[in-house]
């Protein structure tokens, strides 16, 4: 007989019976759908106070090494049924004991970890474990790729668990807990198929190409102080012009003066390694020397002959790359004070740029015959008659000597100076 008959049978034979079980039926269900309800918000209000705060990743990890830890519970439960021969209640008191460790211990190494900024012997537990159980649900399992897949998800979870804990760590203490010496990025750097710094194919090429040419140079240098012999030494002169033809070629040396100069700094470095064994590096722990007392400020146009004296005796450049930024720099400011219309001083030179008097007079003596600074200079001696000798105050013109073409510009005398230096009145002669 159909069921719903025998319920219809039941009802026409006991009407009162089946009204208390209604009636009961009915209160036993709002009970339970009250007991979920509260039970449900219980949940839900520990679960917003456990996520609050707590970034994105942090309860993805906490679900997915959740979900992993199932699945290695699954195959313990198989495992112990069909290996062990639990059944009933005892294998489902038992089948999850190692789990159970390992949440366990997980905990723990998480407080370690807050406390005492390391997981401890609480964290290797959590591998051991974990291991364990991997182990044990694949030993019963139907296939390979059975056996594959419940040895993965124990080690899924454990990993999960391993990177909340880094990142906690490094939220925390603001630094990573190790660095590597052997990652994938130093082994590409190491074999030449990387890059350590942000520079482009091009500046990399040009940088090695520049330093074939200098160690080129840095060998035929030596092998000619050596006296080698005249094969040896046309064997070097034929590589560094070999060098030297690719670097022009391929790094546009030539026009380039950034790469002049990295190429002078490179071969002067190599020239004077040997200069290395007498430098005397200042002891960074040694007290500071104390300042001279001032000197009482100079009148206008007077020379101070202990500054001379010093400055003519400081020590020569003998290096090359350091000539060459003197010269720059020396030039820089040549020009800044003929635009402001005033002709520098040899001793004005060489304060300025720190470079020895006689080399700032030699390269006075070059750049004061140039077309402006010879305008100033013959301005000074038509109108005040002040000769030019390197040390006198020089005089601010008001009005424009000489025009960029070499002509006289209007204000200025007819007998002005020629763009070669001459000039009508005999210009002065002075360094």
């Amino acid at each position: 007989m159909p069921p719903l008959d025998e319920i219809t049978a039941f009802t026409s034979a006991h009407p009162v019976g089946t009204v208390v079980i209604c009636v009961s039926s009915l209160a036993v269900l709002t009970l339970v759908f009250f007991v979920l309800r509260a039970a449900f918000r219980a949940v839900t209000r520990l679960l917003r106070r456990y996520a609050a705060g707590r970034p994105a990743e942090d309860i993805l990890t906490i679900v997915a090494a959740s979900i992993a830890t199932g699945v290695s519970a699954q195959g313990m439960w198989r495992f112990s049924g069909d290996v062990l021969g639990f059944d009933g209640p005892l294998r489902l008191l038992l089948f999850a004991f190692i789990e159970v460790a390992v949440i366990t211990s997980a905990v723990r190494a998480r407080r370690n970890m807050r406390e005492n900024y390391s997981a401890g012997i609480d964290g290797i537990a959590v591998w051991a474990l974990t291991g364990l159980s991997a182990v044990l649900s694949s030993l019963d399992a139907r296939s390979l790729a059975e056996a594959l897949f419940r040895l993965a998800a124990p080690l899924v979870a454990a990993w999960l668990w391993e990177r909340g804990m880094a990142i906690e760590r490094h939220r925390i203490t603001g630094r990573a807990r190790i660095n590597w010496r052997l990652t994938p990025e130093r082994v590409l750097v190491r074999i030449g198929l990387a890059e350590a710094s942000d520079r482009t194919a091009s500046e990399v090429d040009a940088h090695r190409r520049l330093t074939r040419v200098a160690l080129a140079a840095k060998r035929a240098r030596a092998l000619r102080e050596a006296g080698a012999s005249d094969r040896r030494m046309r064997a070097a002169l034929t590589r560094l012009d070999k060098e030297m033809d690719r670097a022009v070629e391929y790094t546009g040396l030539a026009v380039d003066a950034e790469r002049q100069e990295a190429l002078l700094s490179q071969i002067g470095a190599l020239y004077n390694t040997a200069a290395l064994i007498d430098l005397n590096p200042p002891v960074p722990w040694a007290p500071e020397p104390e300042e001279p007392p001032a000197r009482p400020a100079l009148a206008a146009g007077e020379v101070d002959d202990e500054d001379e004296i010093r400055r003519a005796n400081a020590p020569q450049i003998v290096d090359t790359a350091q000539r060459a930024a003197g010269i720059r720099a020396a030039r820089e400011y040549w020009d800044q004070q003929i635009e402001r219309r005033y002709v520098p001083r040899a001793a004005d030179i060489a304060l300025e740029i720190g470079i020895p008097l006689d080399t700032a007079r030699e390269y006075r003596s070059l750049w004061k015959l140039e077309a402006k600074a010879y305008a100033l200079i013959e301005a000074a001696y038509n109108e005040h008659g002040i000769l030019d000798t390197g040390t006198f105050p020089a005089i601010e013109v008001d009005e424009p000597v000489l025009s960029v073409s070499g002509t006289p510009a209007a204000g200025s005398a007819a007998s002005g100076p020629s763009m070669n230096g001459s000039s009508v009145h005999g210009g002065p002669a002075g360094r």
